[in-house]
């Protein structure tokens, strides 16, 4: 059985250029499947641009226009870091074309993809995470909120509550530094998020749903020079010196056993579905906090979950032949349940 599989990827916000990295490397996996079909856009500017430089669209019976021809997508793949994807717009667009998609519902998107309610539902489940306030404005009452918090804690990052790749993110050792963060900060978001900056080790894991279960891989771990801050720079530039490891050293098997367990809790707590990656500091004391939760992450070569989920012993070819079959079979129990009884 053949499937029209669509791989969108692009957006127009901040993270447009690494949702295509990411796409590359999804379009190579998902062809490892021969019973897929991968039809490849890019989204810009409210358009579904094809390889050859053409515009596809959406037809009132949710059928993919391509030229002259139609074609039913049977599942979408919405390789689409930040804006409209991890915000939960474009599977709500799915959800009203009936077309089924694998990753996180528009719900679980938004949730997390806002740092402010992720840390609201975070604290409400019991899962520890960083201190922290959240301003609504940038009123003077609002920046009288976010000193008292730095003079309490004293060393402070400063963040857009959403958006990805550390965009809109500040860290704040000043206090004549902190009024301009904050300000800049709500150019890219109409919530800010100040937490207390924690010494701390940076690991993560990749959780996944795999043939009905669900795998909590292993930690791994960013290495990050002492004198550089994690940005979006650091994160994807060429001279980055950020290290990754699949095999951290150190980690006690509690640590691990604990990361794990706090993983699953918010994977199931926040309702995710398919797949996501969990960041998680460890403290110099041993305090283990959930940091956030992107649920759909980086997918280039050097990106983390495809690494941890290799060493995890499972293969993304496999993977998505697993979260595609699981929609595509949603979809049609959901269509089957609608059906209209006849006498």
């Amino acid at each position: 059985m053949s499937l029209n599989i669509l791989l969108l990827c692009g957006g127009d916000g901040s993270e447009h250029e690494i949702s295509i990295k990411s796409a590359e490397f999804m379009l190579d996996n998902l062809q490892q499947n021969p019973d897929f079909n991968v039809i490849y856009s890019c989204l810009h500017q409210g358009r579904f641009m094809l390889k050859d430089g053409s515009a596809g669209y959406f037809a009132a019976d949710g059928s993919f226009v391509m030229g002259d021809k139609a074609v039913k997508i049977d599942c979408a793949v919405p390789c689409l870091h930040g804006t409209p994807g991890e915000t939960g717009e474009i599977q709500s667009f799915f959800k009203l074309c009936h077309i089924p998609y694998i990753g996180c519902d528009s719900y679980a998107s938004m949730r997390c993809f806002d740092k402010v309610i992720t840390k609201l539902c975070l604290s409400d489940l019991g899962i520890a995470n960083t201190p922290y306030i959240w301003l609504a404005d940038s009123s003077e009452e609002s920046l009288k909120r976010a000193a008292e918090a730095f003079a309490r804690w004293g060393d402070v990052y400063v963040k857009a509550a959403a958006q990805g790749s550390s965009i809109g993110c500040y860290h704040v050792t000043e206090a004549s530094d902190l009024r301009d963060s904050v300000i800049e900060a709500f150019m890219y978001s109409k919530t800010v998020l100040i937490e207390q900056t924690i010494e701390h080790r940076e690991l993560e894991v990749a959780a996944y749903e795999i043939d009905g279960r669900l795998v909590i891989t292993k930690p791994g771990e960013i290495i990050i020079p002492t004198d550089r801050f994690y940005t979006y720079d650091e994160k994807y530039a060429q001279n980055s010196g950020s290290t990754t490891t699949v095999e951290p050293e150190g980690l006690s098997s509690e640590i691990i056993e604990q990361i794990r367990t706090m993983a699953r809790r918010a994977f199931l707590g926040l309702q995710l579905r398919d797949l996501s990656r969990i960041d998680f500091f460890l403290t110099y004391e041993g305090e283990v906090l959930i940091n956030e939760i992107n649920t759909f992450p980086g997918m280039t070569p050097i990106s983390m979950f495809p690494k941890m989920l290799a060493h995890h012993g499972d293969s993304m070819p496999a993977f998505l032949h697993s979260a595609v079959m699981r929609a595509v079979r949603e979809q049609a129990g959901n269509a089957a349940q609608k059906m209209p009884v006849r006498n």
